[in-house]
């Protein structure tokens, strides 16, 4: 996790640059994010993590352009906003998960002595 750690904090670092937020956002996700696997965040952001990356991917290209960058060309400030504020989110939920790890569920099982 330590990799995927260092990909959101890196991304969330460049949200924070000047510059504007479509043009932050595609480098923040293409440049630290795009390339992490669904298997590399814990499994509790898994499915979040996934909807972001079909929310970024999800215009056809044109010549010349990555699904990305036509995705977030096709975005209004407020909605590439919202996809930072997202990323932002996943980040948290990391530190999260690492300063309070999850405990596994423990179940009382019937012993059938009764």
């Amino acid at each position: 996790m330590s990799s995927a750690w260092e990909k959101f904090f890196s991304a969330a670092q460049t949200l924070s640059a000047a510059g504007p937020i479509k043009q932050r956002l595609a480098i923040a996700y293409g440049n630290h994010l795009a390339t992490l696997g669904c298997d590399e965040v814990p499994r509790e952001i898994r499915e979040e993590f996934a909807s972001l990356g079909s929310s970024l991917s999800s215009v056809p290209p044109l010549r010349g352009e990555t699904s990305l960058q036509a995705s977030v060309r096709k975005m209004s400030d407020h909605e590439a906003s919202v996809h930072a504020l997202r990323i932002i989110n996943l980040m948290g939920a990391m530190v999260r998960l690492q300063l309070y790890p999850r405990q596994p569920v423990l179940r009382a099982v019937n012993s059938g002595d009764d």
